[in-house]
């Protein structure tokens, strides 16, 4: 039901609940915003806080990631928080639907907390240390996953629909800026100790679950029933195998520089795809399913959650190709150690950060007032723009003009990302609104760990048709004898760029076990030197580049159609419940 009414208060038990708290406690609702914020900015940050710090947990564990075999420990320390944070936020969602989403939202933060802890005292070595963090990761995501699906609706539970724009977009700010503020924290915590990189989590987790132990409290309408096991079980399969499938296609199969030819990559995407479907069908029949599916014929529902998956999946495939970037070519040709570059990228990258923490909480404000359509389409297009601007740019770039693109690129997503949330967490029910954070934070997680498979295999399949050519010119040129030359340039490009998204050298790394670097006639220093592999790589990155960033501005753009197809400002409510809430307020 489409309404202009500013109040959405759900059942009357929910109207007397809140009353209630709104008198007692006049600023229960600024509580929630703090706490809350807390916890999805905790959670996001560790999303994204290893990209960084990589480097510094490999060596502090004494494993070559580079190295044949280890390339799966690289993968599941990216995707382990990730994947496990896509598969159960709606599950963790519909569980605060049913017995309280501040109950399940606070062992969340117990959860969270003590596998940060765990993840501080890594007692293995190599492969076993780094199955340890990778086990625990899973676990914390598992927390985060908590976190995030009960976060949005308890937001939703507290705040009059008249503020929950401002609300949820300051929420929904953090939850993203986390995932760019994890990049900084990393690098620079990783330069200190690995070890860190998870300690940081301890004293604001405790902080956390302490304070929302001691001030939340439930008041949001909870539904009736049990858990849809089946209907779990086939959501968590059914995801963990694409995703799985998705990510393993970066890594090269027999003659194929992408593993999509790789019959268990395929059978996990389709076997997948079809789990999932299974799950559909399971929703539409069981009695008290987990996830109501009508909600997507809502509009701002299902437009909102497809615009939303769009732009998660472009913000991560920039985040990846940024990094790769800066750390693989800019960086070294501008006189920075190749160890050094994985800190000094997150700093370059303080712009981004900086245009979504300025338009962020700005167009939540403004949404209350005028809608979230303008914003969030606006703001998918501005996103695209700055996609297609990032091509006109030289890859040796002026920092300035890349400043000024990626601080557009952070306005546009700050733009679109708080009245994208506030108007799906509208448009529910009051008894959903834990699942339907769920699904939100599902598209959400989803989106950034679909962006490794799709934009690595753009991005791979871009540099396979030019790049074996500049090296094996570019190492003949220096001394290397052909026989090598020939079979380091017909190696699959996944392995430069790992190299360079780790802050290694690549052609230390692709020349080292070999014993040429040294030979009579081979100019070493030139190779292993900060220019060679930069001067090398632009040509063909650039090439990659126009696939990826092209392929990243179509799905925005499909995000922006989504955002107005979404139509204008929807709020749920029943109004015989207005009328009740009319009487409780007399």
């Amino acid at each position: 039901m489409t309404t202009e009414h500013e109040l959405d208060l759900g059942d009357v038990a929910t109207v007397r609940r809140r009353l209630r708290v709104d008198h007692d406690h006049p600023r229960y609702k600024w509580i929630t915003l703090s706490n809350t914020t807390l916890g999805v900015l905790m959670a996001t940050i560790n999303s994204s806080i290893v990209i960084i710090s990589l480097p510094a947990i490999f060596r502090g564990i004494h494993l070559d990631p580079l190295a044949a075999g280890n390339v799966s420990y690289l993968l599941w320390l990216l995707m382990g928080f990730l994947l496990a944070s896509a598969v159960f936020v709606v599950t963790f969602g519909r569980m605060g639907d049913i017995y309280g989403r501040v109950k399940v939202y606070n062992l969340g933060f117990v959860v969270f907390t003590a596998s940060s802890v765990l993840l501080c005292f890594d007692f293995f070595d190599q492969g076993a240390g780094a199955l340890w963090l990778i086990g625990w990761r899973v676990v914390q995501g598992v927390g985060g996953a908590m976190l995030m699906a009960n976060s949005t609706a308890i937001l939703t539970d507290a705040f009059p629909s008249r503020q929950r724009g401002m609300a949820l977009g300051i929420n929904q700010v953090a939850a993203v800026a986390g995932s760019f503020l994890g990049l900084i924290i990393g690098g620079v915590l990783s330069e200190w100790d690995w070890r860190a990189v998870f300690w940081v989590s301890v004293p604001l987790g405790l902080l956390g679950t302490l304070w929302s132990y001691k001030s939340l409290h439930e008041l949001g309408q909870r539904g009736t029933g049990t858990i849809d096991w089946l209907g779990t079980v086939t959501f968590a399969v059914g995801l963990t195998a694409l995703l799985t499938g998705i990510t393993y296609g970066i890594q090269p199969y027999g003659d194929s520089t992408t593993g999509w030819s790789n019959p268990w990559v395929l059978a996990a995407v389709f076997g997948g795809l079809a789990v999932l479907g299974l799950f559909c069908w399971v929703e539409s029949v069981v009695a008290q399913p987990m996830f109501h599916l009508a909600l997507f014929k809502n509009r701002a529902f299902g437009f909102g959650n497809l615009a939303g998956l769009m732009a998660s999946v472009g913000r991560g495939g920039l985040q990846f190709m940024l990094i790769i970037w800066l750390q693989g070519i800019w960086l070294p040709l501008h006189g920075f150690d190749y160890e050094s570059t994985p800190l000094w990228a997150g700093i370059y990258l303080l712009p981004l950060t900086v245009g979504f923490l300025a338009a962020g909480p700005i167009s939540g404000i403004l949404s209350d007032r005028f809608g979230a359509r303008p914003f969030a389409t606006g703001g998918s297009l501005l996103v695209a723009a700055t996609f297609l601007l990032m091509l006109v740019i030289p890859v040796d770039f002026d920092y300035w003009v890349f400043a000024l693109l990626v601080f557009l690129n952070g306005v546009g997503s700050g733009l679109f990302s708080s009245p994208n949330t506030a108007a799906i967490m509208s448009s529910v029910p009051a008894d959903q609104r834990g699942a339907a954070s769920g699904m939100r934070a599902t598209f959400f997680n989803s989106g950034t760990a679909l962006s490794i498979g799709i934009f690595f295999s753009l991005m791979i399949i871009g540099l396979s048709t030019t790049l074996p050519d500049a090296m094996l010119e570019g190492l003949t040129a220096q001394g290397v004898p052909s026989d090598i030359a020939q079979n380091v340039a017909a190696l699959p490009p996944v392995g430069s760029l790992f190299a360079a998204f780790l802050g290694f050298n690549p052609i230390q790394e692709l020349l080292g076990a070999s014993g040429t670097l040294g030979q009579p006639g081979v100019n070493s220093d030139v190779l292993v030197g900060q220019s060679f592999f930069p001067n090398l790589i632009s040509g063909p990155f650039h090439s990659g580049l126009i696939v990826v960033f092209v392929a990243a501005a179509a799905m925005m753009i499909i995000g922006a159609i989504a955002s107005a197809l979404a139509g204008g400002r929807y709020v749920h409510d029943e109004r015989e419940e207005l009328a009740e809430a009319a009487k409780v307020d007399a």
